[in-house]
Order: structure tokens, then C-alpha cells, then sequence
């Protein structure tokens, strides 16, 4: 059942990327856009809470590292959606699959198979082929490049973070209201402090109406509760082992991708076909 999850986790992640790369297209608050998202989030969270009868210090604790974790790592990436493709956003984002394996081993205490290996490495596979091929243009967009590396690392930690946090008395549901929290507070500390001087120099004509906005909220913040309730659920079975569940999670990018190609005209290349054909094979290995 946790692989189950898994790939319902997949499908929301995937959704929401292609959700993010078309809100990141035009000079837009990323601030408020996650802390609306975070609103519908803890919404959405407060309804599937089931006890409050909890270990609250523990709760909170694994709530406030992963929800930083979280924060941190989408405006990161919302940030590098300003210059570079979304597709190649989501892919770097995923990346954290391999932090998150090695992670799982080294602190988890979890085993990786010969096959779960091969996975990781034809997940590894997808995401090179994925990066752009041109030398000159890996050189010019260097700085959003290390910034998606970055929200990749900080992503893996969120994920090892439920893991570890759940193995040790905190509550699933309640650690996925105290993120939302994050999303609220730290999206608008975002908008204040960093934004402002950016937006004021788009033009009224240009900015995107709060009713758009509130729209596009909304709708993330309903993919983002499910990616979060759905990856929660395939962590806290007990044969829902981190380095597999999480791992195919990642892999949304290949559908990302796929709805870039279907909705948005983006080029088919020998390149994306490849990468795609590594996803399908990672994904296969981390099931089995």
C-alpha cells in the first residue's frame, strides 16, 4: 500500500510543478502565491486531523524542520522559475531522490538492494539528460542553477525529516498543519522583505489580478495537501521504506515533463526521450 501512495504522490507533485512553472512564467508574488497555497493547505490539513491526543513535543518539533524545509525549498525554486524553464526546475528539484537514498541508509538504517541501485542510478541518468546540453547557457543561468541544487538538498531533507519524525512519535496529520503554517508566515516574510522592490517595477497592465492569484493559491495549495497527506500516509506504513517511497515520488518530473510536451509545445529531443525511458526504468527498479 505504501508504494500506492507513493505514486498518487507522484501525480499531485507532478501536477503542481506544471501548476508552478506557468505561475513563474510572468513577474508575479511568489510570496503570497505559497502563502495562499499554505491557507488552503492548512484547510485542507485541519480536516483529515484525526486525534489531537498526540506527542506534541515531537509533533512540533519534526512540524518546524520539515516545514522549514519546505518553505525554503519551493521559494528557491519558485525563484529559479524567474529565469530558467520550468522542466528543468522540476527535474534539478528532484534530484533530492539521491540525498534522500544515501540519507535513508546512513541515518535510517534502511538497506538498498542491488536492483533499488539500479534505479537510483537510471533516476541519476534522467535527471542529466534532462539538463540543458549548451555549455553557454549552463555558464549564464549558474546562479539559478545552484539555487535549484540547493532547494534539491533542502528537499531531501524535509522528506528524511518526515521519516525520522514519524519513527519517533510525532503525528502525521498535525506535522502537515504545522507546515502549512511555514508556507503562511514564511510566504509573506517573502513578499515584504524580498519582492517588494522586485514587483514595483512591473507594470500595473503586467500584474496579475487577486482574483488570478487566489485562483492559481488555491488550486496549488490543493496539489500541495494532497502531495503531503499521500507521501505522509506511504511513510508512516511500516513497509513504507524512505529510500523507495520517496524515490518514486520524485520521479514526477517525467510527467512534468510530458505535460510540458502535451499542453505548453515544448520540444521533444533525443535527450528528453532518453531521460524519459531512465525515468520509466527508475521508477520500475524502486517498485519491485
Amino acid at each position: 500500500m505504501a508504494i500506492v501512495w507513493a505514486f498518487a504522490c507522484l501525480f499531485f507533485s507532478a501536477l503542481n510543478d506544471f501548476l508552478f512553472k506557468c505561475f513563474a512564467r510572468k513577474p508575479r508574488s511568489h510570496g503570497y502565491f505559497v502563502a495562499i497555497v499554505g491557507i488552503a493547505w492548512l484547510a485542507t490539513g485541519l480536516c483529515f486531523v484525526r486525534s489531537w491526543d498526540v506527542d506534541y513535543r515531537a509533533t512540533i518539533l519534526w512540524g518546524v524542520i520539515s516545514g522549514l524545509c519546505s518553505i525554503a525549498g519551493n521559494l528557491l525554486m519558485l525563484d529559479a522559475m524567474r529565469t530558467l524553464d520550468g522542466g528543468v526546475c522540476s527535474t534539478i528539484y528532484r534530484m533530492n531522490l539521491v540525498p534522500v537514498a544515501i540519507g535513508a541508509a546512513l541515518l535510517l538504517q534502511e538497506t538498498l538492494t542491488p536492483l533499488q541501485w539500479c534505479g537510483i542510478a537510471a533516476a541519476c541518468g534522467a535527471v542529466i539528460l534532462f539538463l540543458p546540453a549548451n555549455s553557454a547557457l549552463r555558464r549564464k543561468e549558474a546562479l539559478p542553477l545552484a539555487m535549484m541544487i540547493a532547494a534539491s538538498l533542502i528537499r531531501a531533507g524535509m522528506g528524511l525529516s518526515y521519516r525520522y519524525g514519524f519513527q519517533h512519535g510525532a503525528d502525521k496529520d498535525l506535522v502537515v498543519v504545522v507546515n502549512s503554517l511555514f508556507w503562511i508566515g514564511g510566504g509573506v516574510v517573502y513578499a515584504l522583505l524580498r519582492e517588494r522592490k522586485i514587483l514595483s517595477a512591473v507594470p500595473a497592465s503586467e500584474r496579475m489580478s487577486a482574483r488570478k492569484l487566489w485562483g492559481y493559491g488555491l488550486l496549488s495549495g490543493a496539489l500541495v495537501a494532497g502531495i503531503v497527506l499521500t507521501m505522509a500516509a506511504s511513510l508512516a506504513l511500516a513497509e513504507g521504506k524512505a529510500s523507495v517511497v520517496l524515490s518514486i515520488a520524485q520521479m514526477s518530473f517525467l510527467l512534468t515533463g510530458l505535460l510540458g510536451v502535451i499542453i505548453l509545445k515544448e520540444e521533444v529531443s533525443w535527450r528528453r526521450t532518453a531521460a524519459l525511458l531512465c525515468g520509466v526504468a527508475a521508477v520500475l527498479c524502486l517498485s519491485l
